[in-house]
């Protein structure tokens, strides 16, 4: 069965909604700015991809904005565009054909911070009963149900880094194996103080620029936002005469079982996760002509992405990028936010640049779309993504009716 993309909805640092957001990625706009939201003057470093333009209530009632926290307000709100661009009837949002999958890191960090500050410093009494119904990364995909009436299966995947591409993939093998029809699905993450000043003291902070595959990278920045999609079955969404954006196709989800921050010096798993995704998408490596790199600008995970590129497609250069050099690693939402700039480089084909990209390295000897965009052949993109623990997925996502029928 085909599962196509029918609507696309993004809060990102470098804009709002799926035409702005493009347009910036495409032009090598960069989200990183001065931290605002918490006080980053004793952390040694003071920059990140916060976005600055979202308030939640252009997108949510005022008793939807007061009940929720931050990350499920940006989820909702992406969902509520990705629907509208999906086009698509609130009556067949409703009922048990209808689901929900959304992936995150952390949630509710920002009220997981309130509780603990609140709690260190006064006690039990000084836990406002208001803030615990707002955590919880279990709430994100139920407010976006209760708020179309989803009645479906809803389910948070809290998969680290690669959330997004989890829930991307559990959501289309709901659609496949006849469970749904309709799944809204995609991941949120909003920055807190608290895993900020985490990342700082695993030195895994750049003190000025994310810079993957460069020779000098030195480190992430973190980011935030929401990316969601409307997925459809071939069916539903033909009935309905949706305007597909793409497909998905197969995906790999492995684990190294290595360490629990550094990927698999060999990366035996995240190869075998690209292998699969491309089998089950019933290609061979041929037939890919982008990937999106999971990209963080460290110096162990741009080295053993490279060998996953060499390995896959030998002396071919397949175009690789980053979107996180202008996004920031937004942790959770990271591979959904990049799943959506593979769909736009599906529709336009633009790859979009890794911008700050200087000095080569012979370790990361790949095709690096380096500082501006390039348009190329763009029937068959993979989005690829590496995490804490050892994480490994790869989502595999196409024109409409380019890949075969056994596509799985």
């Amino acid at each position: 069965m085909r599962v196509f993309v029918t609507g696309l909805g993004v809060i990102s640092s470098i804009g709002l909604g799926r035409k702005a957001f493009f347009e910036s990625l495409a032009t090598g706009k960069s989200g990183i700015s001065p931290v605002e939201a918490f006080d980053v003057s004793s952390l040694g470093r003071d920059h990140a991809g916060e976005v600055k333009q979202f308030h939640a209530r252009d997108h949510l009632t005022a008793v939807e904005a007061r009940r929720m926290g931050r990350c499920s307000q940006m989820a909702l709100a992406a969902a509520r565009m990705a629907i509208a661009d999906a086009g698509i009837a609130p009556e067949m949002l409703r009922g048990p054909r209808a689901s929900v999958v959304l992936g995150t890191t952390m949630g509710e960090a920002g009220v997981l911070e309130d509780l603990d500050h609140a709690w260190i410093a006064k006690g039990t009494a000084g836990v406002r009963r208001a803030w615990i119904p707002k955590y919880g990364s279990t709430l994100l995909p139920i407010h976006i149900a209760r708020a179309i009436g989803s009645e479906g299966a809803v389910l948070t995947l809290p998969a680290a880094c690669a959330a997004g591409n989890y829930a991307i993939g559990f959501a289309a093998d709901l659609i496949r194996l006849g469970k749904a029809d309709v799944v809204v699905t995609g991941a949120a993450e909003m920055l807190k103080e608290l895993q900020y000043a985490g990342f700082v003291r695993l030195a895994a902070m750049a003190p000025q620029r994310c810079q993957p595959f460069d020779l000098n990278r030195h480190g992430i920045f973190l980011g935030e936002g929401a990316g969601v999609f409307v997925l459809e079955s071939e069916a539903h969404a033909v009935r309905r005469n949706a305007m597909l954006h793409a497909e998905v196709g197969g995906h790999g989800m492995t684990c190294d079982g290595y360490h629990i921050t550094r990927p698999h010096p060999d990366a035996a798993g995240s190869i075998a996760a690209m292998k699969q995704a491309i089998e089950r998408s019933g290609i061979s490596p041929d037939a890919v002509d982008f990937v999106n790199a999971h990209g963080t600008g460290t110096k162990h995970n741009d080295a053993a992405e490279s060998k996953v590129m060499r390995d896959i497609f030998g002396d071919r250069r397949v175009p690789i990028s980053s979107m996180k050099s202008m996004l920031g690693h937004c942790m959770g939402a990271a591979s959904a936010l990049e799943a959506i700039g593979c769909v736009m480089t599906l529709e336009t084909g633009v790859y979009p640049p890794t911008i700050g990209y200087e000095t080569p390295d012979p370790e990361c000897n790949v095709d690096v779309v380096a500082n501006v965009p390039r348009t190329g052949k763009h029937d068959v993109v993979l989005n690829n993504s590496l995490a804490f623990g050892g994480y490994n997925s790869v989502t595999c996502l196409a024109r409409p009716y380019v890949l075969p029928d056994h596509a799985a």
